[in-house]
This record gives C-alpha cells, sequence and structure tokens, in this order.
C-alpha cells in the first residue's frame, strides 16, 4: 500500500464493512477491490460465471435471472461497476448488448437489493460523462444531459438504480472520465501506438479530453463511499481537463516520439460511426464540483504529473 493510500485510510477511520463489488475482475474493479481489502474490509465479488464461484463470490447470472437473493444480504455497500466494454463499434447488436450489461442488469441489481430485508446502506454505480454528450462549454453535475446515444445511455443506466433510492439507500452515481493507467483502459490501448511514433492528433483536436488517473479514480471512489453528504451524480474527473492535441503531445515528449500523425474527422466517422463522432471528435470539458466541494484533493489535478506517475 502507498504512502498515500496509508494516508486516506486513515482520513477516513471506518469499522471494517462488508462490501460487494461487481466488475471486480475489470481494469478499476481489480484495483478498487485489492485497496478496499488493504483498507480493512471484507470484500466479496459479485460473478457471473459458475467457474469462478469462490469463498470470496456470489454468484448471479442476471440473463438467466439465477441467484439467491440469501447471498446479497449483509452487506453495508454496494459498488457495481460491470458493463460491456463501451469502446467498440456500436452495431445495432452491439448497442443493445450496452443496454442490456448497462441497464437492464442494473434495473434487476437495483430490484433485488431493494427487496432485500436488510438492503445496503450505499450502492455506488457506475455511470460516464457521456451523460453530457458533445458540450462545447464546461459543464457540471448540475448541467442537463445531451444528445445522442451515449447520453440516453448514460441517463437510462442512472434511472435504473430508482428502486434502491427509494427503499432508502444513499445512491451515488459516480460519472467516470477517460481513466488512465498502465494495466488497462484507453492508455494502454494506445500506448503501442505512440510508442511507435503514431500517435497524433484526432480531427480537429480541439475537443476537450476529461480525463482521470486510476490512483485517483479508486481514491475517489473511496472518497464517495466515505462521504455520506454525497449522492445522486458525481464527476470523476481531474479539475484540468486537456485539449485532445494537447493529450496527444504531452504523451508523445513524455515518450520522446513524435505525433504527426493525423486522423481526420470524416474518417474515423467513416470507420467507428457514432462511437467515433460521441467518443473521439465529441468535446467533453467536464469539472468536478461535487468532489472538490466534499474535500477530495486530488493526487494528479494535472495531465503531466499524472503520466509521469504511470508512465
Amino acid at each position: 500500500m502507498m504512502k498515500e493510500d496509508l494516508e486516506l485510510t486513515y482520513k477516513y477511520s471506518s469499522a471494517p464493512l462488508k462490501i460487494l463489488v461487481s466488475g471486480a475482475n475489470g481494469f478499476m474493479g481489480s484495483q478498487l477491490t485489492a485497496f478496499l481489502r488493504l483498507a480493512g474490509h471484507s470484500v466479496m465479488r459479485l460473478v457471473r460465471h459458475k467457474q469462478e464461484i469462490s469463498s470470496d463470490t456470489v454468484y448471479w447470472d442476471p440473463v438467466e435471472g439465477q441467484f439467491s437473493k440469501q447471498d446479497f444480504e449483509g452487506f453495508d455497500a454496494v459498488f457495481h461497476l460491470a458493463g460491456a466494454p463501451i469502446a467498440h463499434r456500436w452495431t445495432k447488436k452491439y448497442r443493445k448488448k450496452l443496454f442490456t450489461s448497462r441497464c437492464c442488469d442494473t434495473w434487476l441489481l437495483s430490484q433485488v437489493l431493494s427487496r432485500l430485508y436488510s438492503p445496503p446502506k450505499t450502492v455506488i454505480s457506475a455511470s460516464a460523462i457521456g451523460f453530457y454528450g458533445d458540450c462545447k462549454e464546461k459543464v457540471t453535475e448540475l448541467s442537463s444531459a445531451g444528445e445522442g446515444f451515449l447520453p440516453s445511455l448514460c441517463q437510462q443506466w442512472e434511472m435504473a438504480l430508482e428502486a434502491i433510492k427509494q427503499r432508502g439507500s444513499r445512491v451515488v452515481c459516480a460519472r467516470f472520465g477517460v481513466v488512465l493507467g498502465a494495466k488497462g483502459g484507453m492508455l494502454a490501448q494506445i500506448l503501442p501506438l505512440y510508442r511507435l511514433g503514431l500517435g497524433g492528433r484526432i480531427g480537429s483536436g480541439n475537443q476537450y479530453l476529461s480525463w482521470i488517473a486510476i490512483d485517483d479514480a479508486i481514491s475517489a471512489l473511496y472518497h464517495l463511499l466515505m462521504t455520506e453528504s454525497l449522492n445522486k451524480a458525481v464527476n470523476l474527473v481531474a479539475p484540468y481537463p486537456v485539449k485532445q492535441k494537447e493529450f496527444s503531445s504531452i504523451l508523445a515528449i513524455k515518450l520522446r516520439r513524435p505525433h504527426f500523425f493525423h486522423l481526420p474527422s470524416k474518417l474515423v466517422s467513416l470507420a467507428l460511426g457514432d462511437m467515433g463522432k460521441e467518443m473521439l471528435l465529441a468535446s467533453a470539458q467536464v469539472y468536478p464540483q461535487k468532489l472538490l466541494e466534499s474535500g477530495y484533493s486530488f493526487r494528479y489535478p494535472h495531465l503531466q504529473e499524472a503520466l509521469n506517475w504511470i508512465i
């Protein structure tokens, strides 16, 4: 455990909690699970494949409706991070998969938790800053939803938690920006290209990229868990977003590689369709207002600092 992790656990002194985590084998979920256990909490992983069943898991198959309600009793908190990857061409079939894995599964989990004898006090569910769509101005949690497939998906994703909210649990929707880490996410995918000197501008390059370092993402999730005044939507992004061309330049300089490659907007739209338009060409200048106002202190508020640590 790093010094900053120890300071975080000391800051939020708490009796050991019993916590359920979905998506615990993923890029973010695996690191969150490890941190929670090091902080002294009891963590169970929610899994959907029978071969994954072990002493620290709860099994469910939301598609087939196979689960035991009793297995969900007794948790103090639930982190719901599971969902199909969004960075995939949005064919009609894949849009349905995204809707099922995010909205339908979240709705079912919310229903199950709401009908427990002792529901969890806190439910923290992943969402995304895609909620805001292509935003030309700075947005906060008070800003309205944008237009397009991704804003619609995020709205339905968050609305799927209504049942457990009505039961009285504190529900937080963590609207993640681009999570940067060496072992997963966008950065891990583009690093090989940048190391070959194939980095550069996408479209105009003037679109804003709202990001958060993986260490801050985990720390911020713990802050959400321990800060009872926080509820509803909370933006999990660093306070200083950058333009895409600035991101490319900073990363290339860090790697000591050129970044002259240019991917035109038309080619992005042609190759990736709506996914390219809404995720690569859209601008997201998102501000973490609620995190900052609630006292969260970022380890890596600036991109240069984050990349120096990650790479």
